[in-house]
């Protein structure tokens, strides 16, 4: 009787473990979260090991991860899992250039009944301390700073603007900063006037949009000279000069000039050929005060002719003529052409020039 009892009690843990047992391939996780804690942004790459089993009663396949940034480089098992066995997918989070939180989804496909499974690592990288390198990424010989670049963006014609920007003394000597074929309308001041070694500074720049005497986007390239001579690198300072229509009245705008133009774009088509393709722009004064065409400015590939007139009455017309010099290219062309004028609603027209060439 014993014996009979055994043998049902093993007959039903058998059946149990054939019930548990999934039909087909079937991926379960130990944990599908993972959370690194807190972590250095310069201590290096960090990973986990997401183990699971196949606890279905066919051969499991792995057939992708895909990671949601490409800070996450998953590897996994590829070969197939047998019933019961088990296998990993192996997550790999670089927080180099990433301080603050994270929280990183990986997505495995799989011949599983459960197709998709959505794994995820958190924590948080600690910034690492900033070196004079990260403050002061750009160099010129023993010459550090924020940016060699002086970006005044918009500057108006009426006004002189200013700005700063950071630089620092990374030799062991003094260095005196100064700046060769400067215009006459940006000035640059070194503060401290000598950096000694180590020492911080800043350079104040100045654009006076009245003595450029332009209208546009102006970029000048500037010599460096450390301690009255040149430097191996260069500086640039750069803006774009408008007019300031800010304090007209709804009176003035309403007696305005208006610039129209018959068209904006100038389709040339297609063409084999590489002779100059022209085409004449027309423009009208809808206002009701003189139009005054300040630069008309074309980019690569384009050039143009002066306007009959610079100065148009209401309701005068004049034209412009508009030369694009294939030059050898091919495929598509868009070249632009920019027209600056004292309508305050539209004062920088852009027009385009398009086409294909196919030789």
């Amino acid at each position: 009787m014993k014996n009979i009892v055994l043998t049902f009690i093993s007959a039903l843990v058998f059946i149990s473990y054939l019930n548990a047992q999934q039909k087909g391939a079937h991926i379960s996780f130990e944990k599908e979260v993972h959370d690194f804690g807190k972590i250095k942004e310069d201590g290096g790459k960090v990973e986990y090991k997401f183990m699971f089993t196949n606890t279905g009663d066919s051969p499991l396949i792995i057939t992708n991860v895909k990671a949601s940034c490409g800070c996450t480089a998953p590897t996994w098992t590829e070969k197939p899992v047998m019933p019961g066995q088990k296998g990993y997918v192996n997550a790999v989070f670089d927080p180099r250039n990433r301080p603050g939180n994270f929280n990183k989804s990986i997505m495995v496909q799989s011949n599983s009944a459960n197709a998709r499974n959505l794994l995820r690592i958190t924590g948080e990288v600690l910034p690492r301390e900033k070196t004079v390198e990260d403050y002061y990424p750009k160099q010129i010989d023993e010459l550090r700073l924020q940016t060699n670049h002086f970006a005044f963006v918009k500057v108006y014609s009426n006004e002189i603007k200013k700005d700063t920007l950071k630089i620092y003394n990374a030799s062991a000597t003094d260095l005196e900063l100064t700046f060769g074929r400067v215009p006459e309308y940006i000035k640059l001041t070194t503060i401290p006037k000598v950096l000694r070694p180590g020492e911080k500074g800043i350079i104040v720049g100045e654009y006076d949009g009245k003595k450029a005497n332009d209208w546009g986007f102006i970029s000048s390239r500037l010599d460096v000279l450390i301690n009255g001579k040149k430097a191996s690198g260069y500086f640039v300072v750069s803006a774009r000069v408008e007019e300031d229509f800010s304090n007209y009245s709804a009176q003035d705008l309403a007696n305005a000039p208006k610039i129209t133009f018959d068209n904006t774009t100038f389709d040339f088509g297609k063409t084999n050929s590489n002779d100059p393709i022209e085409h004449q722009f027309k423009l009208t004064n809808n206002g009701k005060s003189d139009l005054i065409i300040r630069k008309i400015r074309a980019t690569c590939g384009c050039t143009t002719v002066a306007p009959e007139k610079t100065v148009i009455k209401p309701g005068e017309s004049t034209s412009f003529k508009a030369i694009f010099n294939p030059g050898g290219r091919k495929g598509m062309q868009r070249k632009s052409i920019y027209v600056i004028s004292n309508d305050p609603k539209n004062s920088n027209v852009r027009l385009m020039i398009t086409g294909e060439i196919i030789n």
